[in-house]
């Protein structure tokens, strides 16, 4: 397995977060982001600490890999959810564990929370791959589908 160090995101790291996330769209839904309505995306969770934070995955200080959280508030469980979002591991690194290293370092810093009672995500219907590692890192499906309206997007 690769060296990993996995940390919180910096400011110097929006640029590369950015394209991660033009990659991951591309890739997954054949999505054209415009990167500079990425960037001021990535920055407004950086002047906006209260709705979440970035984990980078470094190798050889090179960042291979990353994952967003955000939080949702939860009145049955008194309890914050953290989402996981914006899930990018590079090409180049993919099948070393890199997500697996980043989930870990989540359930750890979310496990020292006191208000943390959970960890979700979403995940598209046909990537059976994606459901595979999750359920092999002990995520259950739930019973919930999701239902949207974008006013950006527009799909």
């Amino acid at each position: 397995m690769t060296s990993i160090f996995i940390r919180k995101a910096l400011r110097s790291d929006a640029q590369t977060i950015a394209e991660f996330n033009a990659a991951m769209a591309l890739e997954t839904e054949g999505l054209c982001l415009d990167v500079s309505r990425l960037l001021l995306g990535v920055a407004g969770l950086f002047d906006n600490a209260d709705k979440g934070f970035y984990l980078i995955a470094e190798h050889n200080g090179s960042v291979v890999g990353q994952m967003m959280i955000t939080y949702e508030w939860s009145d049955w469980r008194n309890g914050i959810f953290w989402w996981i979002q914006s899930v990018y591991v590079h090409p180049e690194f993919r099948a070393q564990k890199i997500y697996r290293t980043l989930y870990e370092h989540a359930i750890a810093l979310a496990k020292e929370q006191q208000n943390v009672c959970g960890l979700r995500l979403y995940v598209e219907k046909e990537n059976e791959r994606a459901h595979h590692v999750y359920e092999k890192l002990g995520m259950t499906l739930t019973n919930y589908d999701m239902y949207e309206v974008d006013f950006v997007l527009k799909r």
